[in-house]
């Protein structure tokens, strides 16, 4: 066995290598929803397929990574070559979430054996499908969502499958964008091979092998430690959601297991909102990481404790060929309903509802420059939740999305057929608390084309961020368009909705919920809040019970 310096060299050499190939996608990349919005991961496995190190991104996707590479595994065996680089986005076949997103992945050899993988995700702008952009809420098979890649070889020992490449950009709307992401990708866990051979020569294949298990041990170690300390028993919840259904769970915690019990819900999605098993268990590991031990890095080992139950069949296990495109608003519900099981036990840990919802927005038609065609697929920032002490955040990304950002008004502008007309903090009702709710946000997309079109899939909308000792809820998330004809329409979930010049679609998301009485709330906080536009005095009097004047 290595001494424990050579291990930790070894440990952070690969996150260094992780970090790498973030940088290096994140720069060659061809669309702004990667690398502006970082709407990707990248990662690190063992040989056998379990996660090792990540970069940075969006946290859903490096539980992604792992489950990838085990697919590819049990799919093509010892038929691995060095020089090989496997393509996935299928979710069913090691693809996890949804067809925009492709999973690329590399063998790392030394001593002709595999001690290791590289690997990495985005979301492409366009994959095939029925609609632009390859998300359409009036999809019920995963056929019509667009190009299906059931981990399949797309460089063979070094050398590009030139048809599989061409089977994959002949089915986008927008060719030259998804061939740069996708060599964007092969750049990215090239350069991680490189640098994990390198390692792994350096430091011998035994001594590197046992870098990744020790520390996959320390993570489950850290995890053990951690759950100790959290409440034991079993609690259990049942939320209603937008449309009318029930959602249930129910979180056991003992001192050596933490059980995600999901089993009783409602049956798949006839529609486009379902999720598969893999992705819930991502779900799952993210809130599970967040209460146990979220400062270190993640791998296999600090997730050991866990255990999710599911049924198959239901929205939560979603069977083939079940429509899956907009799985990330049901994985952001399974996310936040063990959230607010467990908020009210573990208040030092979580606070208070935030906006949960990944408001993805998709806006496209005819760029009126160019003639060519545009898409722009962007997530949305919203309001956190208040915790006891301390208001919550204003304008970052959901929980589920993690760090990333948003796209700046410039770019937008720049780079696609319409104008940013605003872009300011949603000041309406919702959130007030002894410790109030971030705000949301306000956005506008003003149309330049004859020909353009709305899809959009916002949760939270009718049942609005929960707050915590007798706050108020959050304000909710929605979309409104204002038609050049005067008419305004109020929508949460539309697909492919026509519009044309001079429309203006207008992106609405949630304050976070606030945490205790409104009326405790201080008189200085609650005339800041007036005097910054906030609140008005008189929802503070409301409120707050606040009569004192605004210096």
């Amino acid at each position: 066995m290595s001494d424990p310096i050579t291990l930790e060299i070894i440990q952070n050499s690969l996150q260094a290598t992780s970090d790498e190939m973030f940088a290096a996608m994140r720069k060659t990349a061809m669309s702004s929803i990667i690398y502006e919005v970082l709407d990707m991961g990248t990662g690190i496995t063992d040989a056998q397929g379990r996660i090792a190190s990540s970069g940075a991104g969006i946290p859903a996707f490096i539980g992604v990574l792992d489950k990838s590479v085990q697919f590819i595994l049990s799919k093509f065996g010892d038929k691995i070559q060095p020089g090989d680089v496997f393509i996935t986005n299928d979710p069913w076949h090691g693809g996890v979430t949804h067809l925009n997103d492709l999973v690329l992945a590399m063998p790392v050899f030394a001593d002709r054996s595999i001690v290791a993988w590289t690997a990495n995700i985005a979301h492409n702008s366009d994959v095939g499908g029925m609609a632009p952009g390859s998300l359409s809420g009036d999809a019920t098979e995963i056929f019509q969502e667009g190009l299906r890649l059931p981990a399949v070889k797309l460089i063979h020992e070094g050398v590009t499958d030139q048809a599989v490449m061409d089977i994959i950009t002949c089915n986008s709307r927008m060719p030259d964008f998804l061939l740069g992401d996708v060599w964007a990708a092969i750049a990215a866990v090239r350069i991680g091979a490189k640098r994990l051979e390198d390692l792994s020569t350096k430091y011998t294949r035994p001594t590197f092998t046992a870098a990744m298990d020790s520390f996959m041990d320390f993570g489950e170690k850290t995890a053990l430690a951690e759950l100790a300390k959290l409440p034991k028993g079993t609690f259990e919840l049942s939320e209603p959601q937008d449309d009318g259904r029930i959602y249930n769970v129910k979180v056991t915690i003992t001192d050596y297991e933490f059980i995600v019990d999901l089993r009783d819900n409602p049956s798949q999605d006839p529609a486009c909102t379902n999720t598969s098993r893999d992705g819930t268990i991502v779900c799952a590991q993210m809130l599970f990481k967040s209460v146990t031990d979220p400062d270190t890095p993640a791998n296999e080992g600090s997730f050991r404790p866990l255990k999710v139950l599911t049924t198959e069949g239901t929205i939560f296990h979603a069977q083939e060929p079940a429509a899956i495109g907009f799985y990330f608003e049901t994985e952001v519900r399974v996310y936040d309903l063990i959230w607010r099981c467990l908020a009210p036990h573990v208040p030092d840990r979580l606070p208070a509802g935030h906006f949960s919802s990944i408001c993805g927005t998709f806006v496209g038609g005819i760029h009126p420059d160019t003639g060519r065609q545009y898409t722009i697929i962007e997530p949305q920032i919203g309001g956190w939740g208040a915790w006891e002490g301390r208001d919550g955040n204003p304008c970052i990304f959901s929980g589920f999305h993690g760090e990333t950002y948003n796209t700046p008004a410039e770019i937008s502008e720049a780079r696609n057929g319409l104008y940013i007309d605003k872009m300011e903090l949603n000041t309406a009702p919702g959130g007030e608390g002894e410790y109030n709710g971030g705000r949301g946000l306000v956005l506008e997309y003003r149309i330049r084309t004859e020909s353009g079109f709305l899809t959009a899939g916002y949760t939270r909308s009718v049942v609005k961020p929960w707050s915590l000792e007798g706050a108020e809820e959050g304000s909710g998330n929605f979309v409104e368009v204002d038609r050049v004809t005067g008419e305004t329409e109020h929508y949460a979930f539309v697909s492919g909705l026509g519009l044309t010049t001079d429309d203006v679609i207008r992106v609405i998301t949630s304050s976070g919920a606030g945490y205790g009485d409104p009326k405790k709330r201080d008189a200085k906080s609650v005339a800041m809040d007036i005097k910054n536009g906030f609140v008005t005095h008189e929802r503070a009097c409301e409120i707050h019970g606040y009569k004192g004047p605004v210096e």
